[in-house]
């Protein structure tokens, strides 16, 4: 069923959208407060890799935090005003305001029931979620100087309304940080949709070895806390959407079939 959802969504924007939107707000519904992360992860064992330091609570989320670490340290985010959009259960939101310490960290979410849990579940000062459509977002014009964009981007209608948006409220000189997974065709597609919209691409990574890298590691983990919170009927279908070893989402993964990108783009200054 999830191959299928995907099959068609990638040939029908507003199918797409409709589905997505249906599917992460029934993951909302999970009242789970040890259930932070959805995304996939990374996992780079090179040496000159940066490996940061995570405090004791955070660990049992690494390989997904790692991959939060991976996109935002692109650039310097400390004393700015940051934006997630697609904050989803935002563990992301709070390990990028707690560790790299911006002024202030908004997490935008379609989901209402997202947002009530963020608002429960991450409660730092600075911190705030709230409710919005990343293709017409929330948010005054050059008003942030970031916009974080993790795994989330696979879900929209319009991917250049999306860019669009955030190259609107990005102060010049500001930055979109980006990764996310898309079919080969449709990735290729993605440098002409930023620059169309006026970014500089200054970073373009392909990171599918590491995703899969953090997936092999981090399967063992995300079956026990599915099977600890999932009903036996849904299992099968969660532990695609986790992309488990093994599952179908994961083969994709390992043939080509899907790959992951991370990019770093900037609104230029003038």
């Amino acid at each position: 069923m999830i191959d299928l959802l995907i099959y068609l969504a990638d040939r029908s924007p507003a199918f797409r959208r409709f589905v997505w939107k249906h599917w992460y707000q029934y993951l909302a519904g999970y009242d789970v407060r040890d259930w932070h992360f959805m995304n996939y992860g990374f996992l780079d064992s090179s040496p000159d890799t940066f490996v940061p330091q995570l405090e004791e609570s955070d660990e049992p989320n690494r390989y997904c935090i790692q991959l939060y670490d991976r996109v935002a340290r692109a650039v310097d985010l400390q004393g700015k005003r940051i934006v997630e959009v697609g904050s989803g259960r935002g563990g992301g939101s709070s390990y990028v305001h707690r560790y790299h310490r911006p002024a202030a960290t908004t997490g935008i979410d379609f989901s209402a029931r997202a947002v009530r849990f963020c608002r429960g579940a991450h409660r730092h000062a600075g911190l705030d979620f709230i409710r919005g459509d990343a293709e017409r977002l929330p948010l005054d014009d050059a008003s942030c100087d970031a916009v974080l964009n993790v795994e989330s981007s696979h879900c929209y209608g319009s991917m250049p309304r999306f860019v669009a948006q955030a190259f609107r409220v990005l102060r010049p000189g500001g930055h979109l940080l980006f990764a996310d997974f898309r079919i080969p065709s449709v990735a290729a597609e993605l440098p002409a949709t930023f620059e169309r919209a006026g970014f500089r691409i200054v970073e373009r990574q392909s990171i599918t070895e590491q995703v899969l890298a953090a997936l092999r590691a981090d399967s063992e983990r995300k079956l026990r806390l599915l099977e600890r919170h999932v009903p036996p009927r849904r299992l099968a279908t969660l532990r695609r959407f986790a992309a488990i070893e093994g599952s179908d989402v994961f083969r994709h993964f390992e043939n080509g079939t899907f790959v992951y990108e991370r990019f770093s783009l900037e609104k230029p200054a003038s």
